[in-house]
């Protein structure tokens, strides 16, 4: 059931945003939803550009998924990493077979000069994807984690290879200053009528969104709603580093941490109904289960947020 006619932007990296951004997809007219996607985990592997977040959300909004992992292919085979192995190879990065194509035609259209823009709304449209997925920016610009026992590892290295868990002592963002906003991410944001950050991991996935130059200043500019959701509960993460990384970087692992984190980028956050009422600087808050464990509770969480913030009656 539609709840809104509101154009909505949400923000994601990872497995949790792309399960809010399928429980909005479930709710939202696809004309007037828009994706925008963290890249800073995108790498050159084997000679392909693999984007790990931008594929999660196309498989899961496509219904591809793997359900069991939350990202991946579902059914899928490792026939061509196995056989990398019998000559001589260790790959330590899966690519599943049926996954494969996706990397493939992805880096053959790069290298014939369409941009991830590009790329990436031929392949929603391909996969049956209506609503409006966006690449935050064209410019390859990766995440660069300092630890204290390797210095520093790109990304995947850190996250998949080293299973994160190494110590981190900084994070940044390979080529940010050279990194261009999209005119359609541009006009998408300033056409927006709510921008929601999805449960994502605020240092990993939505930090590099927010450095792509301009787009904090245009976000704060909008005189529109913009919620954050918590990736935090009782100071666990649901799900990967985030509460490990919180603690490594020096701060609290609660909600309260993530939302101090947002800062003037937010004007609402959204917490677990599990941890105590949040000390709000200039935002409102509220409390709902943010669990999303089936479609039911994607599209429950997703019309709940939109209703608190427009005020609607739940329906």
């Amino acid at each position: 059931m539609l709840v809104t006619d509101k154009k909505v932007v949400v923000m994601v990296g990872g497995v949790g945003g792309a399960k809010l951004a399928l429980g909005l997809q479930q709710i939202v007219a696809p004309e007037n939803l828009t994706i925008i996607v963290n890249t800073g985990d995108d790498f050159w592997h084997y000679g392909l550009r693999i984007c790990p977040d931008i594929d999660t959300v196309l498989y899961t909004l496509s219904g591809r998924v793997n359900k069991d992992f939350g990202w991946g292919v579902a059914d899928d085979t490792t026939i061509t990493l196995d056989t990398l192995k019998t000559i001589g190879e260790d790959p330590w990065f899966l690519l599943g077979d049926k996954d494969m194509a996706t990397h493939l035609l992805r880096s053959h259209m790069l290298r014939k000069g369409h941009s991830l823009t590009e790329i990436v709304q031929h392949l929603a449209k391909n996969m049956g994807i209506q609503a409006n997925v966006l690449p935050m920016t064209d410019t390859e610009v990766p995440t660069i984690v300092d630890t204290v026992e390797y210095g520093e590892l790109e990304f995947q290295e850190y996250f998949v290879k080293h299973r994160w868990q190494p110590t981190v002592k900084e994070l940044h963002f390979r080529n940010m200053g050279s990194a261009i906003m999209s005119k359609v991410v541009q006009e998408t944001l300033q056409d927006a009528d709510v921008v929601i950050f999805g449960p994502s991991n605020p240092w990993l996935s939505i930090a590099p969104i927010l450095a792509v130059p301009n787009m904090r200043e245009t976000l704060i500019s909008l005189e529109v709603p913009r919620v954050a959701v918590t990736p935090i509960i009782e100071g666990k993460a649901i799900k990967g580093p985030a509460a490990k990384l919180m603690a490594e970087l020096g701060y609290e692992v609660s909600a309260q941490s993530v939302a101090d984190y947002y800062g003037d980028v937010i004007t609402a956050f959204i917490y677990d109904e599990r941890d105590s009422a949040l000390e709000s600087y200039g935002f409102s808050s509220i409390a709902f289960d943010t669990m999303m464990n089936t479609d039911e509770d994607k599209a429950r969480l997703s019309r709940q947020i939109l209703n608190w913030l427009f005020q609607r009656e739940e329906v």
